[in-house]
């Protein structure tokens, strides 16, 4: 079953004001393949399960944080370019995997 994506268009457009990357763009990540560092991210996991993905998208390595709605449903909750210690540990944790 193919995995569907959705998100606040409001968010979506001071993301891209703020990061200068559109949710349409970051979703590239889980489109490309499973090779994408996943992070649970318990600090902000209180009223709902949270996740951190670091991977490759057609402009650089993104960070897409994200909650799973369904066992076909993404929601993404916000997204930017990987800093330089994250691009770091991403290619580490590839590296280890291929």
């Amino acid at each position: 079953m193919p995995v569907r994506f959705e998100w606040e268009e409001e968010k979506n457009l001071s993301n891209q004001a703020k990061h200068g990357l559109a949710f349409i763009e970051a979703i590239q990540l889980f489109q490309r393949s499973q090779d994408y560092l996943e992070i649970f991210d318990s600090a902000h996991s209180d009223t709902e399960d949270r996740f951190i993905a670091i991977g490759e998208i057609d402009r650089g390595i993104a960070v897409v944080v994200y909650t799973e709605r369904a066992e076909d449903l993404i929601r993404i909750i916000g997204a930017r370019f990987a800093t330089e210690r994250e691009r770091a540990r991403y290619r580490s944790h590839m590296d280890r995997y291929r």
